[in-house]
C-alpha cells in the first residue's frame, strides 16, 4: 500500500518545496496524512484520491495531486474510435438535426476512413496542418477524426474570424489545406479566402501558390463548387484502394504523443497563440471527464451539444468523449439557437446538455420553456477549468454550493497549486494566487513560438494558467479572475470577480459585468494606480438610479 502511494507522489515537487535536500523520508501519520521529512525540513501532505468526490479535508497547503485507481490510456484517437465501433457498431454516434444527418458508429468510421484516404490522395501527409473553418456540421467532426487517422494536425479556426485574424492563424501554423463552407450567416468564407489569396481563382485545385499564405495548397469547400477549390465530394471520391492501404499502414506509425490539434487562444493579451495538443492530451482528458460525469456506467447517454466545435469544450468534451465512451452526440443547429436546443432535448430524449452560463440563461429565459418535455435530462456541464481542456471538474454528486461556487475538484493524474504570483511560493489553503497545473493535460507547445511556450511552461513542467483562484482542503477550486485583470487600489489587490459577486448580492441587480473602459451608463468606477477598469450593471425591472 505504502509503495503504491509513494509511486504516485511527485518527488520532483517535494524536492522543490523542501529546497533540494540531501535525502527525503516518506511516512504516514495516524490520521492518514503523508509526512515528508528531509535533511533540512519537514512537510505534511495528503494525497487526494479522486475516483469519487473527496470527503476528507486532507490537503494542508494549496497543492493537490489527484490520484486514481484507473491508469492513463495509451490510445490514439483512431484507436479509441475503433474500439467503440467494435463494441457498438449499430448505435447512433452523431445526429445533426438541422441538416438531417444521422450516423451509426460503423457508418461514421467508414466515412472517416474514406475522408482520411481522400486527404492522402490530395497530397496531404503526416504532420501537415489542415484548417477547419466553419460552424457545427457533420463534416467538422468527420475531418476531426479523418485528420487524426491520417496523422494530419487539425487546426481549429474560429468560425467568426475575419480577414486579418484568419490570415494570421493560417500563416502562423502553415496550413496546407483549409476546409470551409461557402458561407454561413454573415460570414463569407470563400470570398475572404479569395481576398487573402487572389491566386486561387486561376489555380488548379490542389496547386494553389499564394504569396500571403505560402504553404497553402488546397481549399476544400463543403457545399458548392468554386474556381480553384476542391469540393467535399472530390475528397471522398479520391479515396482509392491505394490510399486506403496507405492509411492502414500509417496507423502503425502514429504515436499517441504526437500532435493532433492546434487550438488558438483568444488573443486578449496579444496575437492569438496556437496551443498544440497531442492524442495523449485529449484522449485521457476525455476519458477522465467522461468518467467523472458517469458516462462509463450510464446507459444510452445522449448529449445535446450546442457549444462550438472549434473550442475544446465541443471537440474534446463532445467528439472525443463520443469515441471513448460510445455516447451519442446531438447537434441542434449549426450555430447557437436556444429554441432549437430545447426542441432537440425533447425530440431526441437527450440525457445531458453542454453549455456556457450565457447559453443556459438564454434557454431558461425562452418564453415557451414550459411547453417542452425535458424529463429525459439528467444533467449538464459547464464551468470547467481548461487546459486540454479540463483540469478541475465538479461531480454530479456535488452539492449545489460546490456546483455553483467552484469549478470542481482536481482531475485524475493531475497536479495543481496556487502560488504567489510574485514569489512563486505555494500559498496556504484558501488564499488567492495564480493557478498552476502539471500533468498529461499540459499542451506540447505554442506552435512555432518557443519564447511564449517557455513563458507559460516552466522547466519543471508547470503550466502558468494566468488565472487567479483559491483551493480548499478537498481540492475544490474557486476562480477569481485573471492575473492581468487584477486592479491595484490603495496598495491592495482587487479582483473584478469579487466586485461582481458583491453587486450580485443586491436584490435589484440582475447582472454585473467587468468592463475595461468606463463607457457604460450605469457604472461603478474604480480608481486604480495601475490601470483603468469598471463594472457595468444590468438592473432588474425595479431598480432605479438611486439604488
Amino acid at each position: 500500500m505504502g509503495l503504491v502511494l509513494f509511486r504516485k507522489l511527485n518527488i520532483s515537487f517535494l524536492a522543490e518545496e523542501l529546497d533540494n535536500p540531501a535525502w527525503i523520508r516518506v511516512s504516514f501519520t495516524s490520521d492518514r496524512s503523508l509526512c515528508v521529512t528531509s535533511s533540512n525540513s519537514r512537510l505534511f501532505l495528503s494525497l487526494i484520491h479522486v475516483d469519487r468526490p473527496p470527503i476528507v479535508p486532507s490537503l494542508t497547503t494549496s497543492y493537490a495531486h489527484g490520484t486514481s485507481s484507473m491508469s492513463l490510456l495509451g490510445d490514439t484517437v483512431g484507436g479509441a474510435l475503433l474500439k467503440s465501433v467494435e463494441r457498438w457498431p449499430d448505435k447512433e454516434a452523431l445526429v445533426f438535426l438541422e441538416d438531417g444527418v444521422r450516423k451509426t458508429f460503423a457508418e461514421f468510421l467508414k466515412d472517416v476512413d474514406q475522408a482520411a484516404a481522400g486527404l492522402l490522395a490530395l497530397g496531404l501527409r503526416k504532420g501537415d496542418r489542415l484548417g477547419m473553418w466553419g460552424p457545427n456540421t457533420y463534416e467538422w467532426v468527420l475531418f476531426q477524426f479523418a485528420t487524426a487517422k491520417a496523422g494530419i494536425i487539425l487546426v481549429s479556426v474560429n468560425p467568426a474570424y475575419q480577414l486579418q485574424e484568419v490570415e494570421f492563424a493560417l500563416r502562423k501554423v502553415g496550413c496546407k489545406a483549409v476546409v470551409c463552407p461557402t458561407e454561413f450567416r454573415t460570414q463569407k468564407y470563400c470570398d475572404m479566402l479569395r481576398k487573402i489569396c487572389p491566386e486561387i481563382e486561376s489555380s488548379t485545385p490542389g496547386a494553389i501558390k499564394s504569396a500571403r499564405l505560402p504553404e497553402l495548397r488546397s481549399v476544400i469547400v463543403l457545399d458548392s463548387r468554386q474556381p480553384g477549390m476542391f469540393h467535399f465530394e472530390d475528397v471522398m471520391q479520391a479515396a482509392s484502394s491505394q490510399f486506403t492501404q496507405q492509411l492502414q499502414e500509417l496507423q502503425k506509425k502514429i504515436s499517441f504523443d504526437e500532435p493532433i490539434n492546434i487550438q488558438f487562444t483568444s488573443g486578449t493579451t496579444g496575437a492569438p497563440k496556437g496551443a498544440t495538443l497531442s492524442h495523449h492530451n485529449i484522449i485521457n482528458n476525455a476519458c477522465f471527464v467522461g468518467r467523472r460525469m458517469g458516462y462509463d456506467w450510464r446507459l444510452n447517454t445522449r448529449i445535446c451539444l450546442p457549444v462550438p466545435l472549434y473550442h475544446c469544450f465541443g471537440s474534446v468534451g463532445g467528439g472525443i468523449i463520443m469515441a471513448v465512451y460510445g455516447c451519442t452526440l446531438v447537434f441542434p443547429s449549426a450555430g447557437y439557437n436556444g429554441k432549437s436546443n430545447l426542441a432537440a432535448l425533447e425530440s431526441e430524449r437527450c440525457t445531458f446538455i453542454y453549455g456556457t452560463p450565457t447559453m443556459y440563461v438564454d434557454m431558461l429565459a425562452q418564453p415557451d420553456l414550459a411547453k417542452y418535455d425535458l424529463s429525459s435530462l439528467e444533467g449538464g456541464e459547464k464551468n470547467m477549468q481548461k487546459n486540454s481542456p479540463v483540469t478541475f471538474l465538479a461531480s454530479p454528486l456535488d452539492n449545489m454550493e460546490r456546483k455553483c461556487e467552484t469549478v470542481g475538484y482536481i482531475m485524475e493524474h493531475l497536479e495543481a497549486k496556487i502560488v504567489d504570483p510574485t514569489t512563486g511560493e505555494v500559498l496556504p489553503l484558501g488564499m488567492k494566487g495564480e493557478i498552476m497545473v502539471r500533468g498529461y493535460c499540459v499542451m506540447l507547445e505554442y506552435w512555432g513560438d518557443p519564447c511564449k511556450t517557455s513563458e507559460c511552461i516552466t522547466k519543471d513542467g508547470w503550466y502558468k494558467t494566468g488565472d487567479i483562484g483559491s483551493m480548499d482542503a478537498y481540492s475544490y477550486l474557486k476562480i477569481d479572475g485573471r492575473s492581468k485583470d487584477m486592479i491595484i487600489r490603495g496598495g491592495e489587490n482587487v479582483y473584478p470577480a469579487e466586485i461582481e459577486q458583491f453587486l450580485h448580492t443586491h436584490p435589484k441587480v440582475k447582472e454585473a459585468q467587468r468592463r475595461v473602459c468606463c463607457t457604460q451608463t450605469l457604472l461603478v468606477p474604480l480608481t486604480t494606480t495601475s490601470r483603468q477598469g469598471g463594472l457595468s450593471v444590468l438592473p432588474n425591472d425595479t431598480m432605479t438610479t438611486t439604488d
